[in-house]
């Protein structure tokens, strides 16, 4: 549950309990029980009650399966004359008294196998008015929770005295969605979760592709926008019962969800604080819900517009900018932390490995050492229009080429929370607007980390300069918006870069793999080999910059060199696969692929004759991210260094080093291995493209001949 997120922080504090199940959940599109969606249901309930929860069922679906049990009688007992003449329908009543029975034994049947009791209460609306029964009513409850009994409601429609739904305004509820109002208000609930067959309340029609799932729902401004319908496919409800029921309740303080019931573990979801479903709420009108009222397109937009006031302050206030934000993340330390250690015992409870939640765990000093970068990237020259080129072209008619922001950069990173700070000062620094995505994991710590820097922006350009994307059923949308959104930055797995690039006409930059080579040649000094070797491989394995391949000259097989490396790393606890070669020269596993990025304490390990042979390697198996070689000819060192087509390319240094802080960037927004605008380590500059100012004084083409081109450079500061 995501504490920043006011529409969630309620399920802290719910203990009590109702679900309310509807006949089109309970029942399959044929009539016939959907027993798996019942299993599901039981199933959470246990998990609910033995989690100390209080909980409270109101079910549908008794007239349904009456129906079909009368109808079943109705064909076996017929003769072949009496199904060429169709009976009228059955009476509903009946069909209620038949199903009623029915239903219960099934609920009591599951959740006996689940060593669950549960108890039957019918009621009709008539007997609400009467005080002592709603006092009885709430005394009873209360008997059964506290022996872990759930209670299971349901309309007496069998002795129901009204004749339709809708009809009868005299009734204290009319379905089973306003008597699950009814009870969460009369036995104070803490959470109302209403089951449907749709994921929530929609803009508009479910089916219909450019409806939107509206993830809160704020009476003032929904209720005259939206128009639902009123019956269900075989229920007496449908929305229309359900968001009156929810009003209703929600507005006497008791907090409602609308969400499927054929998902299998919702109602767990609701009380982990997962933003799925419609939510109602007394308060919803006073919150301000990041990407939730305002859609993909609006989010980007309003990035954009808050970029240009920004591009439009003097550079010395876009510095402002980032040593207030500095300055509040170091003030806001404690909450920061509280957020962040939250999202760490999350983690750890689900099982996440440790290496991600080492990568998600901030510690004061990282903070006061982000703080640190933020002011480090203050101090920077300001990189926003600033004076690339000046060219006279004609006489009095001047060409300048300046430095601008790209517009609305979108990135979508895992784990780290740490990026969002490191992102966001760049996007501020070089004037861009900035649409980020964070990890599940990190929700807490994205969340607080977001509030803290929007603190710092000034109304003058506004909070929305950086939007916070909370739901990933989003990025879809904003993958789409390539008239709005200028570049996509994923950070993370191969496979979420791969996916982000199959999916969007808008520029992504990235790599997909971090396949990075270290070759040892023959005159390599060992002992630096050694040194390099280990830090590359064992200082973050998990690291897009770290060794995933060793190549060595075949020499180093005969002299004893490579014995010395394998021993060092093995030594580590590093698995060596080998190469087609090296696998049958050491006797060691061959590899499943030399294309291949463990990520982990493992690399794959290749025997070559020479220096061209380790560059033809690294060509074809690599991924152009950071290679380097290792050796004391620096005739060979040159050749590696111009041949290699990669990002980065060392010389007896450590592929570690390709990062934007340790090349002096201040922070990075990511590594590219693309050829086109940035490439490795991306920093301000990866940000900005140019613009074209010309200064004249009324001079024209005229087909050539209206002026005489100089066509001469001029000095930056003329």
């Amino acid at each position: 549950m995501d504490s920043m997120d006011p529409s969630r922080a309620f399920v802290r504090n719910v203990k009590r309990l109702i679900v309310k199940v509807g006949t089109a959940v309970v029942t399959r599109g044929d009539g016939r029980l959907a027993l798996g969606r019942l299993g599901a249901l039981c199933e959470q309930l246990k998990q609910l009650n033995a989690g100390g929860y209080e909980v409270i069922l109101v079910t549908s679906g008794a007239v349904g399966l009456g129906r079909q049990r009368l109808r079943y009688r109705r064909v076996a007992n017929s003769s072949f004359a009496d199904l060429q003449n169709p009976h009228n329908d059955f009476d509903g009543k009946a069909c209620a008294a038949v199903g009623q029975s029915s239903l219960m034994a099934l609920y009591d049947t599951m959740f006996s196998q689940l060593d669950v009791t549960s108890s039957q209460l019918l009621v009709t609306d008539g007997v609400f008015r009467d005080k002592g029964f709603r006092q009885q009513l709430s005394d009873t409850v209360t008997s059964l929770l506290d022996l872990r009994v759930i209670p299971i409601f349901n309309e007496n429609d069998a002795v129901s005295d009204r004749k339709a739904p809708y009809q009868d305004s005299s009734g204290i509820f009319w379905d089973n969605d306003s008597l699950a109002g009814l009870l969460a208000m009369e036995l104070k609930a803490d959470l109302l979760v209403l089951l449907s067959d749709v994921e929530g309340l929609y803009s508009g029609p479910p089916s219909d592709p450019k409806s939107k799932l509206i993830h809160t729902y704020v009476k003032e401004k929904h209720q005259g926008e939206i128009t639902f319908g009123d019956k269900s496919r075989v229920g007496r409800g449908g929305m229309t019962a359900k968001v009156n029921a929810a009003t209703c309740a929600a507005d006497s303080g008791i907090p409602v969800v609308i969400t499927s019931g054929k998902a299998t573990d919702n109602i767990l979801k609701v009380l982990q604080g997962e933003r799925i479903g419609t939510l109602f709420h007394q308060d919803a009108h006073l919150w301000t819900l990041v990407g939730d009222q305002v859609g993909a397109r609006e989010m980007a937009v309003a990035a954009r517009e808050c970029s240009r006031r920004l591009q439009a302050l003097e550079a010395h206030e876009r510095r402002k900018i980032l040593l207030d934000i500095a300055d509040a993340l170091e003030a806001n330390i404690s909450v920061i932390m509280a957020e962040n250690e939250a999202d760490v015992a999350a983690a750890e409870e689900s099982g996440y490995e440790t290496s991600l939640v080492s990568r998600l765990a901030l510690e004061p000093k990282k903070i006061c050492a982000l703080a640190e970068s933020v002011r480090k990237l203050a101090e920077m020259e300001d990189p926003v229009g600033r004076a690339l080129s000046r060219t006279e072209l004609a006489d009095g008619l001047i060409l300048e080429k300046r430095s601008c922001p790209l517009g609305v950069i979108l990135v979508i990173f895992e784990s780290r929370p740490d990026a969002l700070v490191q992102i966001a000062s760049l996007a501020i620094r070089s004037g861009n607007g900035l649409l980020l995505k964070g990890g599940k994991e990190a929700k807490r710590s994205n969340a607080i980390l977001h509030q803290v820097i929007c603190s710092a922006i000034p109304d003058t350009v506004g909070d929305k300069l950086i939007g916070l994307v909370i739901s990933r059923e989003e990025i879809p949308d904003l993958l789409k918006l390539d008239d709005v959104i200028d570049l996509v930055i994923p950070r993370g797995s191969n496979m979420l870069v791969s996916k982000v690039k199959s999916s969007t006409k808008i520029p992504v930059l990235g790599h997909a793999d971090g396949i990075c080579h270290v070759y040892v040649d023959k005159s390599a000094n060992i002992d630096m080999a050694k040194r390099i070797l280990h830090d590359a491989k064992t200082d973050y394995p998990a690291a897009c910059n770290s060794m995933e391949t060793l190549i060595v000259h075949k020499d180093l097989l005969s002299n004893g060199g490579l014995n010395e490396l394998i021993f060092d790393l093995q030594r580590e606890a590093v698995t060596l696969y080998g190469g087609p070669r090296a696998s049958n020269l050491l006797n060691i596993a061959e590899a499943c692929s030399l294309h291949h990025e463990y990520s982990s304490m493992a690399c794959t390990i290749e025997i070559v004759d020479d220096v061209f042979a380790a560059i033809d390697h690294i060509h074809q198996y690599g991924s152009a991210h950071t290679d380097c070689i290792i050796t004391e000819d620096t005739a060979v060192a040159e050749i590696f260094l111009q041949q290699v087509d990669s990002a980065a390319v060392f010389h007896n240094a450590s592929t570690r080093f390709c990062d934007g802080s340790r090349f002096g960037f201040g922070a990075e927004v990511g590594i590219s291995t693309s050829r086109i605008h940035a490439r490795g380590p991306v920093g301000i500059e990866g940000l900005l493209t140019i613009r074209w100012l010309l200064r004249g004084s009324g001079q024209v083409v005229d087909g050539g001949n209206g002026v005489t081109f100089t066509h001469k450079d001029l000095p930056l500061d003329s």
